[in-house]
């Protein structure tokens, strides 16, 4: 690919961006997540302790005899996926271009996006479908065909998001790991790049059981580890923790910010990359919350709610809390290299290897949730293997072409693919959320009178095209 036709592409992608996220995603996501927020009884706060207890439920079998995989393992997957670049190196290019009051956008787009979360991963679980090799497989793309009787429009997503996870987000993943290895080890990027082809291509070979065996060991470990240093941090710089928060809050609502339009700045990149980083609302998610086998749907709504919360409200909080301490961020350093910085201030020169080999985890067990959300809507679109081996090997090539390619370009296509994908999903939850919070309803009502929720077809009036849920006892 010639450096003009990149160069290209770049200029397109800037220019679609600046109409797509001003103008149009930034109204659009706070907007529903209020909504949700609202229409659901503010059940990202009310329903934390359930959420938790969730997290432990046992897989159940499908009414054909098919047996989901955990809801702990479908939480790692979509985790994999939110967890990874966007904690690190999205945070820092927030913090650059934003401003360290972009940390609170990010926030507020986290907290009502977990209302989001619930609503789009609810539904998924309700419009699943049987999948004869992994159990349980659904996602917006089935929940359009199956809730709006649309299938056109599921046929249209599908694609957008194979594209954006599987090819898209995956070079930028990529991308982050060859430059954060350049810089700590001056490791050649193509080399680097031919490593991760290879070890991509070993395990999604292998179908989604290899890549919930795979996440559901890496994802807790890498988080729990990343977490305790950033805790170190911050315990071993306790003074500076008030005068942090200040700042966030000074330059998310302050005066010279307002006059100089750097308010701006923070709540575009501030959102911008808290739904890089936690996804909710842009119908990747829901993917894996289909696959787990629960006995209510609700209960999947709401560990992937969870999920919203543990990458933003805590992983990528450390990561910004590390970075405006360290006044980084003031020196023009940008993406995964003003991560290292950070903590190299803090820790010593040690921490950009850590970092390193910290980024290289995160973003291979991202590339690993991404490919997943890729092959099952190339399912929907057509159910051939052919096409779905086609498609990894454009996979495997997209992660070469991403770790030897510029910053700016991989995440300048990310936002414009994100952006049309989040826009098209958050359309058609918003029209189906009725319904998502009649399971809600459900849910608790059952959970009222001290039993285990269990779902079945008849458990909302007038409910079709559901497949997994068992036709259940007559109501009166």
């Amino acid at each position: 690919m010639t450096l003009q036709f990149v160069s290209m592409i770049d200029n397109a992608a800037t220019a679609v961006n600046g109409i797509l996220w001003d103008y149009i995603l930034i109204i659009v996501l706070i907007g529903c997540g209020l909504y949700f927020t609202i229409r659901g009884g503010f059940l990202q706060f009310t329903s934390f302790g359930d959420m938790l207890k969730l997290l432990t439920e046992k897989t159940t079998i499908s009414s054909k005899g098919r047996k989901g995989i955990s809801s702990f393992k479908a939480f790692t997957i979509s985790t994999a996926s939110r967890v990874g670049t966007g904690n690190l190196a999205g945070v820092a290019t927030a913090i650059a271009l934003g401003g360290p009051g972009a940390v609170f956008w990010m926030w507020i787009i986290a907290l009502v996006g977990s209302a989001t979360a619930f609503v789009e991963s609810t539904l998924a679980q309700v419009y699943k479908v049987d999948d004869e090799k992994d159990g349980f497989r659904g996602g917006p793309a089935y929940y359009m065909e199956k809730g709006l009787n649309a299938r056109w429009l599921g046929i249209i997503f599908a694609i957008i998001i194979s594209i954006t996870f599987g090819l898209v987000f995956n070079s930028v993943q990529s991308n982050t790991i060859s430059l954060a290895l350049e810089g700590s080890f001056g490791w050649d990027r193509q080399i680097v790049g031919l490593v991760l082809v290879v070890l991509t291509a070993v395990v999604i070979f292998g179908g989604v059981k290899r890549v919930a065996a795979v996440t559901s060991i890496v994802v807790p470990v890498m988080a729990i580890l990343y977490i305790l240093l950033a805790l170190f941090v911050l315990v071993t710089n306790l003074d500076l923790v008030f005068p942090m928060f200040q700042i966030i809050f000074s330059n998310a609502f302050g005066f010279t910010e307002i006059v100089s339009g750097g308010i701006g700045a923070a709540i575009l990149n501030g959102v911008k990359r808290g739904l890089f980083s936690n996804e909710a609302g842009m119908g990747s998610a829901p993917n894996a919350a289909a696959t787990a086998g629960v006995t209510h749907p609700a209960k999947q709504g709401l560990i992937q709610a969870l999920g919203v919360f543990v990458d933003t409200i805590i992983i990528c909080t450390a990561t910004a809390l590390i970075i405006i301490m360290s006044n980084e961020y003031l020196n023009g350093s940008d993406g995964i290299q003003l991560t290292q910085d950070a903590l190299a201030y803090h820790v010593g020169d040690w921490a950009a290897g850590f970092i390193s080999i910290a980024i290289f985890l995160f973003a291979f067990s991202s590339i690993v949730g991404n490919y997943y959300y890729g092959e099952t809507n190339i399912e929907f679109i057509r159910n051939n293997m052919l096409y779905v081996n086609i498609y990894r090997f454009i996979v495997v090539g997209m992660v070469y072409f991403g770790a030897v390619q510029e910053f700016g370009v991989v995440w300048n296509l990310a936002d414009v693919s994100m952006g049309t994908m989040a826009l098209i999903n958050l359309i058609a939850i918003s029209l189906m959320a009725p319904l998502a919070f009649k399971v809600l309803q459900d849910y608790k009502k059952q959970k009222k009178q001290g039993l285990d929720p269990v779902f079945y077809k008849n458990s909302i009036p007038n409910l079709k095209n559901t497949e997994c849920w068992d036709d259940g006892p007559e109501k009166e």
